[in-house]
C-alpha cells in the first residue's frame, strides 16, 4: 500500500536528484514519481503539487532556511537535509500542512535517509521557521483605520510574551 509518507520518500528521491544533477527533465520525474505511487492518481496529485511547490518557491524556501539555520548556509548542508527541510517548509508555509505533520514526516525521513544528527538538525530549524510562521504579520493599516467613531482604545494589540 501505498502512502503519502511514501510520496514524500520518492519527492525527497526527485527533489535530491535535481539537486545533483539539474538538468534532469519534469517529465523524467512524473514518470518516477507516478511508477513509484503505482499510478494511485490521488497520491500523484499530491506528489506533483509538493514538487511543483518546492521548485516554484524554492528562492523563498531557500531563504527562509537560511535565516532560521544559525552559521549554515544551504550549500554547506548535506543534499538529504537541505531537501528534508525544502520539502517540509514547502507543506508549513505553501501547502498549509498541519505543522506537526509535516515537522513530524521531515523527521522520520531525517532519520531514515539522513545522518546520525540529521533529525535534531532538521527538527530544530522547523521548529524555529513553524513559531514565527505561525506569529500574525504586522498590520499595514495605521489605528485610525481601523477604529470606528475615532475609538483608538479598540485597537490596541496585544503584549508580546516576554518569555519567546
Amino acid at each position: 500500500m501505498t502512502t503519502r509518507r511514501r510520496v514524500r520518500e520518492v519527492v525527497l528521491q526527485i527533489l535530491f536528484e535535481e539537486d545533483i544533477n539539474p538538468i534532469r527533465s519534469e517529465k523524467s520525474a512524473s514518470e518516477f514519481l507516478a511508477t513509484r505511487m503505482l499510478k494511485n492518481k490521488p497520491l500523484i496529485a499530491f506528489g506533483e503539487g509538493l514538487l511543483a511547490g518546492v521548485r516554484k518557491n524554492r528562492k523563498s524556501i531557500d531563504d527562509s532556511i537560511e535565516n532560521y539555520a544559525a552559521n549554515w548556509s544551504i550549500k554547506r548542508m548535506t543534499v538529504v537535509d537541505r531537501n528534508i527541510l525544502r520539502l517540509a517548509a514547502q507543506e508549513l508555509l505553501f501547502a498549509k500542512t498541519p505543522a506537526p505533520v509535516a515537522i513530524n514526516e521531515a523527521i522520520e525521513l531525517a532519520k531514515r535517509y539522513g545522518q546520525k544528527n540529521s533529525s535534531q538538525f532538521v527538527n530544530g530549524i522547523l521548529d524555529r521557521l513553524n513559531r514565527d510562521s505561525q506569529q500574525p504579520a504586522p498590520s499595514s493599516a495605521s489605528p485610525t483605520d481601523s477604529a470606528e467613531d475615532g475609538d483608538l482604545a479598540e485597537v490596541v494589540t496585544a503584549p508580546s510574551d516576554e518569555n519567546s
